[in-house]
């Protein structure tokens, strides 16, 4: 079977990219080793929202008292777990329906390049086909990246696809790393009842986010129970017992911590093996392939997006990078009339699901001071806005920093209630170069948390009318 396109990988990056170049008037196919939708679809970015939206109606349930309410209840883990993967697997569905709506050809097993414009395709019973297609898009994705003292044997020390459907609910738990993973399953556990410690090898939780931003959540996980231990590190893994022992090297010496389970966070590493990247010459650095701004390999006809890439592991960067990606190809088919815009990795927004809940984009206040900006900082605390003290949740804070001298918006970092919804608003402004100016002539509804960007930005400029 001959395509224009053949994409390997379903994820938000593949089967976007695949949906994009149907539209344009491609001959399209996917290949995929397991569920439509990939990782963020089905054991990623979904099923995880549906966990944590549990954890917080039991959090508000047990607080319900102070909304003047008498309720109680309990969680029921199996049943947490289950509606978790029913979220996932509707989702699953609707890509196998966006698929056929847009007659993208489904071919189920494991893809492999075999030559130029060429791809074999293994399924579960090893039987394999040939398919060829003049671009070839790669979308293999990533998984929980493993370190030599924590090997994952998916039982005792897990990914986070076991930490998403563990048949039982664990009464310790060990989280290492405090990226989003991390303290996203973090507050899960520990909002159903686990007692959770965090390890974390660099200085401060939530590391790549403003310095303020990791404080805040620190203050907020102690709070709520979690354990945290940073500059800290697990040397090695007993897990012969009924649970496991981890030796960790701390600042003050070398402890013993004891838990049900350990979940290893510590990072993304890509799906490259036994893709055919080696036979066909593909050039990778650090476990990535590397790729030009229209994601181009360096072979010629041979594409790479999402988590296989340098980019940021984000699922919405990787459908961003597929549209950029097909687009070009298209454009150079003669089927679409321009070259798209590449993508500008400066403005690329992040959110976190924890509770409170972390939204930024662009500079950090430490990185626009070393990138030497004369910068203009302004924070509100939610804790004087009328929606989050009438919603119960007013901890956290909006940060906006600008630039001094011509008004650039250079970051906005937030946590809080819904604050991942509000992030949106600094990405547009950001690429539409908009200046302070514009922010505090429009107008924003009232009483609403989005209303407190504004309130930042009058903070920054000497303004504030409510602190």
């Amino acid at each position: 079977m001959a395509y224009d396109v053949i994409v390997i990988g379903t994820g938000p990056g593949g089967y976007v990219a695949a949906i994009r170049a149907s539209q344009l008037g491609l001959k399209t196919a996917v290949i995929e080793k397991e569920s439509l939708g990939g990782i963020c679809l089905n054991w990623g970015c979904i099923p995880t929202k549906a966990l944590l939206k549990s954890a917080q109606v039991y959090e508000d349930i047990k607080h319900a008292e102070s909304y003047g309410i008498e309720a109680s209840g309990k969680p029921n883990f199996e049943a947490v777990i289950k509606r978790s993967r029913g979220v996932a697997d509707k989702m699953s569905k609707g890509v196998q329906y966006l698929m056929k709506k847009n007659k993208i050809d489904v071919i189920m097993g494991f893809g492999k390049i075999t030559g130029k414009g060429k791809v074999e395709v293994t399924n579960g019973d090893d039987k394999k086909q040939s398919v060829e297609g003049k671009y070839i898009i790669l979308a293999t994705g990533g998984r929980s990246r493993e370190l030599p003292s924590l090997p994952i044997d998916g039982k005792k020390i897990i990914g986070y696809r076991e930490a998403m459907s563990l048949p039982q609910q664990p009464k310790t738990i060990i989280v290492v790393g405090s990226g989003a993973i991390g303290v996203e399953f973090a507050y899960f556990y520990n909002s159903m009842g686990s007692k959770v410690t965090i390890v974390e090898f660099l200085p401060r939780i939530v590391p790549v986010e403003d310095e303020e931003i990791s404080k805040e959540l620190l203050k907020n996980f102690k709070k709520s129970g979690i354990e945290v231990m940073t500059d800290s590190e697990v040397t090695s893994v007993d897990s012969n017992g009924n649970g496991v022992k981890a030796k960790v090297k701390t600042p003050n010496g070398e402890i013993s911590l004891e838990a049900d389970i350990l979940l290893s966070a510590v990072g993304v590493a890509a799906n490259l093996e036994n893709i055919g990247l080696e036979a066909a010459g593909i050039k990778t650095d650090k476990g990535r392939i590397m790729v030009d701004k229209y994601y181009q390999t360096n072979v010629p006809g041979i594409y790479a997006i999402g988590d296989c890439t340098p980019g940021q592991a984000l699922a919405h960067v990787a459908s961003k990078e597929g549209i950029i990606c097909v687009e070009n190809i298209a454009f150079t088919e003669k089927k679409f009339n321009h070259q798209p815009e590449a993508l500008d990795y400066g403005n690329v927004p992040g959110c976190t699901y924890c509770y409170p809940e972390i939204a930024s984009v662009g500079y950090t206040e430490k990185q626009a001071k070393d990138a030497g900006f004369d910068i203009k900082v302004g924070k509100f605390p939610l804790s004087a806005a009328g929606k989050a003290t009438a919603a119960g949740h007013n901890e956290g804070f909006i940060k906006v920093i600008f630039d001094a001298k011509y008004g650039e918006w250079l970051g906005t970092h937030m946590i809080g209630y819904n604050v991942t919804e509000l992030i949106a608003e600094t990405v547009v402004a950001r690429k539409l170069e908009t200046t302070h100016h514009e922010i505090l002539n429009s107008i924003h509804p009232h009483p609403t948390i989005s209303e407190n960007i504004k309130e930042a930005i009058e903070v920054a400029y000497g303004e504030a009318i409510h602190l």
